[in-house]
């Protein structure tokens, strides 16, 4: 595959979204847990189902199916969104008293946020990949999926690309389905409150 300047970051990237995005959110949960910080758990079951797009576009990646970029910059901009939409969540994690685990889940929560929204604006020029034809196969988009490809081989080796793409086009659906419901049935019911009725 031809060298590209970017790869190296894109790489990095990968490496990046897997230690925030997956490995800090789990020890922040058990963390939240062991403490019984119920604010921080609610939090975070929340960041979850949102966080969800971003495996879903891996799974839309590794067939190299051009979507993929868009539902990456989505599942960016909608976590950063999701750590700090929920005023009566914030009020409570602002009102927690001092401790190590509030302490450094506040920092993840901004590394979090400074870090998805600058990753969805690295993608912006790489939107060619989803509107121009053919595109997705030329090196400069290839290269995103290089890491999915590595992770199937990893994880699924058995399967066909285009396998993990439908597992990963039928997360998408549901996961429309669920924003759908959330956007016009939930928030105009609960505000931007995370209690559940």
């Amino acid at each position: 595959m031809q060298q590209l300047w970017f790869r190296p970051l894109v790489w990095t990237d990968y490496r990046l979204a897997l230690i925030f995005t997956v490995i800090l959110p789990v020890i922040f949960l058990l963390w939240a847990l062991l403490q019984k910080v119920e604010s921080i758990q609610r939090l975070l079951i929340i960041y979850w189902r949102v966080a969800s797009l971003l495996m879903i576009s891996i799974y839309l990646m590794i067939p190299s199916w051009p979507i993929a970029f868009i539902t990456s910059f989505a599942a960016r901009i909608l976590i950063a969104i999701a750590l700090w939409f929920w005023v009566d969540l914030n009020d409570e994690i602002k009102d927690l008293p001092k401790s190590l685990l509030k302490l450094a889940f506040t920092a993840w929560r901004w590394a979090v946020t400074i870090y998805t929204l600058l990753g969805a604006l690295a993608l912006v020029p790489f939107y060619s990949c989803v509107f121009t034809e053919g595109a997705i196969k030329q090196p400069f988009c290839e290269v995103w999926s290089e890491a999915p490809w590595q992770y199937k081989s990893w994880m699924h080796p058995n399967f066909a690309p285009s396998v993990l793409g439908f597992f990963g086009l039928v997360g998408l659906l549901f996961y429309i389905f669920y924003l759908g419901y959330f956007l016009l049935f939930r928030l105009s019911k609960q505000g931007r409150t995370a209690l559940e009725q």
